[in-house]
């Protein structure tokens, strides 16, 4: 299976991931449901199966073994959503995952698109049970007219390097070829879901852990 990428075009290039999107500026922070993995985790150890070959581009940034996340449901940014909201948010949660599984996890391989190296979920149908709760959970609070990404397609994958600049996506998915990346998998088991403040401020994720909630 060769190294995937999302364009087509033999000159596509990447382009830096960390411009400002919609709403984000120096100070702000988001709240945000994510798949995290803690340090006995095996996933931890895709910063080092990667880091021989993406630390030799200079426009691609390895994510650190404590920065590897699922992205599962977004609530909306700390300086709008009140502290009250967000634990009403959390309680519903908490009834609302409370007979769902724990789970078992694919991951990869992994496929070039603009702004990042990723490595999809094998099976996302869990994934996708867990983001369905959460948006049940955030409805009973606001309502279902309320809930962010409402309705939109979710494709859950773990991002192990995102982009600071231009290169040729053809010569990425090469380079993880040559190193025999293109049938790459690691698997883990999903236990519980962590709602974090996110923030973007220094060119990388880095967050602060509100609560978690376990699955069964």
């Amino acid at each position: 299976m060769a190294i995937e990428e999302t364009s087509h075009d033999e000159h596509a290039v990447t382009r830096d991931h960390w411009w400002w999107r919609p709403g984000w500026s120096i100070g702000k922070s988001f709240y945000t449901w994510h798949i995290t993995f803690r340090s006995a985790s095996p996933v931890r150890e895709l910063s080092d199966v990667f880091a021989p070959t993406l630390s030799a581009v200079p426009t691609m940034e390895l994510v650190s073994a404590e920065g590897l996340h699922i992205t599962v449901q977004g609530i909306g940014f700390t300086d709008v959503v009140p502290r009250s909201d967000v634990d009403r948010i959390v309680d519903a949660t908490r009834r609302n995952l409370a007979e769902l599984a724990r789970f078992t996890v694919t991951i990869g391989p992994p496929i070039v698109d603009s702004e990042t190296i990723q490595l999809p979920i094998a099976d996302p149908e869990p994934l996708r049970a867990v983001r369905d709760r959460l948006q049940t959970a955030i409805a009973e609070v606001w309502g279902a007219a309320n809930v962010p990404d409402q309705g939109s397609a979710y494709r859950p994958h773990l991002t192990v390097s995102y982009s600071t600049g231009v290169a040729p996506i053809e010569e990425l998915r090469g380079k993880l070829e040559a190193d025999q990346f293109d049938g790459y998998t690691i698997t883990d088991m999903v236990s519980e879901v962590s709602l974090i403040e996110l923030n973007r401020d220094h060119g990388r994720y880095e967050w602060r852990e509100v609560t978690s909630v376990a699955l069964q």
